[in-house]
C-alpha cells in the first residue's frame, strides 16, 4: 500500500494557510478564490488548527476552527489514513514531521490513489492469468 510521502510526491505539497488571528471572511474568501475545502491555520510557522468547509457549515457559531486537528505522518499508508478519516469523521488530514507541516491529505486523495493502486493490481492479474 502507498505510503503518505510518495501521495505527497504525487499530489504536491502546497498547502493553504492562514493565521489565528485572520477572520472568518478573509478564510472564506480564500477558500473559494482556491476552490478548496480546508486551510491550516498556522501560528508563528506551527499548525494551530485546521478550518474546514464543515467546520464553517456546522459550527461557525460555537467554534472557527478545529483545534486539535487529526495528523498523519509521511510514513502511514494510505489504507491508515482512510480508515483514520473514517474513524473520526474528517475530511483532511495534515501530514506532519516533527514541528514541520509537509502537506495536507483529503479524502479525495486518499480514495484515487487507492483507485489507482487497485487498477494497477489489477492489470497486473490479468497479464498473468492470459499468460
Amino acid at each position: 500500500m502507498k505510503k503518505i510521502r510518495e501521495l505527497l510526491d504525487d499530489k504536491g505539497t502546497e498547502t493553504w494557510s492562514i493565521g489565528a488571528t485572520d477572520s472568518v471572511y478573509d478564510a472564506l474568501a480564500l477558500m473559494a478564490e482556491k476552490n478548496i475545502g480546508a486551510l491550516l491555520v498556522m501560528d508563528r510557522g506551527r499548525l494551530v488548527g485546521i478550518l474546514t468547509e464543515r467546520d464553517y457549515t456546522r459550527d461557525v457559531a460555537l467554534q472557527i476552527m478545529t483545534s486539535r486537528p487529526v495528523c498523519v505522518g509521511p510514513e502511514q499508508t494510505v489504507e491508515e489514513c482512510m480508515a483514520l478519516m473514517t474513524d473520526k469523521r474528517v475530511r483532511h488530514l495534515p501530514v506532519i514531521e516533527g514541528d514541520r507541516v509537509l502537506g495536507l491529505v483529503s479524502i479525495g486523495d486518499a480514495v484515487k490513489a487507492t483507485i489507482s493502486e487497485q487498477r494497477f493490481i489489477i492489470k497486473q492479474l490479468e497479464q498473468y492469468i492470459s499468460g
